[in-house]
């Protein structure tokens, strides 16, 4: 499918995107973490593949509100049922030794050509969180974000003050791309992902990952005329980095049901010290109404996690959309879980105890939404958490809330730096 892979990294960044033909605005458009790519003029064999790159494009990455890819439309009619554990090859990426690997210094600079016309994306940094644990080798790098499903965004979310302009697919994959090329992490979790196989699985395979996608049984975006097919969870992580040991696919119960929800589970070695990992990423039921609802999913994937870190003897990460404040009985099962779990990004308030204001704050046709969802839990005794991204203040959002020309997504992405702790094996 992927032919002519030199030109696949403009073909997928530019169909209907004008900012390739014409020359980037004055400047980086935004500041970088200290682990970005630094900025450099795009690569003139990239800018020129651009245009004769148009129509390998069209057949290899459709947008929603042009057309489904051949791709999706199998998609869509296999994996809106129990189907998805009939087509495994499409939930796991082999390894892409046949794609020819790009610079991300290259791919930032096409996503900056396609952008110059936004505004400059916003600044964050890291809160540097080092206890007094050092550490031989470089910290892990996790990523958490739901990235907004492409046709959830145009089709059912009803943004009130989102411009229609802002949520072009052929933009807004750039500012998606640009954050997490930014930030650079190690291992990658994603929510609401529809684009996976035209877009994140190609792309960012040729950057070092290895990914695994799990979509939705029944996922919403089905309902939306010109999908793009099922969203579901994606979990990348850097092939130079780690090995993988065991990956698992769950789809989760609530009251013995089978639900629409799922989450991938995949235990991890580390290439420099031999310490294995488990990271999982997951989402939850949406809407109030639901707490009891997903306090039973986290319950589910609690059981699951406790076999599959033979009883917590293997650090774990999990990261994901809850759907839930720190209120519900599923935020507080997991506090209290014998996996011995703590939420990261507590570790920014004053007191280490309480979490963010808010990680999605959004205007829908039904009211102002500002909630904390998301969240990084990891071991507390095997991990540390050496620097966390801090979010957004309220003044750069804005008045009109996410997403935005500045920001492609409801949720705001979470990245923290772990290390591993010495402690005696079995104790996390």
């Amino acid at each position: 499918m992927y032919q002519s892979p030199r030109r696949l990294c403009s073909a997928l960044l530019l169909r209907d995107a004008p900012g390739l033909r014409r020359r980037p605005g004055p400047g980086p458009r935004g500041q970088s973490s200290p682990r970005a790519a630094a900025p450099r003029p795009a690569s003139p064999r990239l800018l020129a593949a651009a245009s004769g790159a148009a129509t390998l494009c069209s057949r290899t990455a459709c947008s929603m509100g042009n057309g489904t890819s051949r791709l999706y439309s199998a998609l869509a009619k296999t994996l809106n049922s129990s189907a998805a554990s009939q087509h495994r090859e499409y939930l796991e990426s082999p390894d892409p030794e046949h794609l020819e690997p790009i610079d991300p210094k290259e791919l930032l600079e096409e996503c900056r050509a396609v952008l110059h016309s936004r505004p400059p994306r916003f600044q964050r940094d890291f809160v540097d969180l080092k206890t007094d644990c050092p550490s031989s080798h470089p910290p892990i790098r996790v990523m958490q974000w739901n990235i907004l499903a492409q046709a959830l965004g145009e089709g059912k979310d009803n943004f009130a003050q989102c411009p229609v302009e802002a949520l072009k697919w052929e933009e807004r994959k750039c500012l998606i791309l640009e954050e997490i090329l930014a930030y650079q992490p190690d291992i990658l979790c994603l929510q609401e992902v529809d684009h996976y196989f035209d877009t994140f699985q190609p792309l960012l395979s040729r950057l070092g990952y290895r990914g695994t996608f799990f979509p939705k049984p029944w996922s919403p975006c089905l309902d939306v005329e010109h999908n793009n097919g099922p969203d579901g969870c994606a979990l990348f992580f850097l092939q130079n980095r780690f090995k993988l040991v065991h990956s698992t696919n769950i789809r989760l119960t609530a009251m013995a049901l089978k639900t629409n929800q799922v989450a991938i589970v995949q235990t991890l070695e580390c290439k420099e010290s031999s310490q294995q990992l488990c990271v999982a990423v997951t989402h939850l039921k949406a809407r109030s109404g639901w707490e009891q609802f997903r306090s039973a999913q986290g319950c589910d994937l609690l059981r699951n996690l406790q076999n599959l870190t033979q009883g917590a003897k293997i650090p774990l990460i999990v990261c994901g959309d809850f759907n839930a404040e720190p209120t519900e009985d599923v935020y507080k099962n997991f506090a209290s879980s014998s996996l011995n779990l703590s939420s990261a990004y507590k570790l920014l308030s004053p007191d280490g105890q309480s979490e963010p204001p808010y990680t999605s704050w959004k205007i829908r046709t039904s009211g102002e939404y500002r909630h904390t969802l998301d969240y990084i839990w990891y071991s507390k005794h095997s991990l540390s958490v050496r620097a966390a991204l801090d979010l957004l203040t309220e003044e750069q959002i804005g008045a009109s809330r996410l997403p935005s020309f500045n920001y492609p997504s409801d949720h705001l992405s979470l990245v923290c730096d772990f290390s591993f702790n010495n402690e005696p094996d079995g104790l996390s």
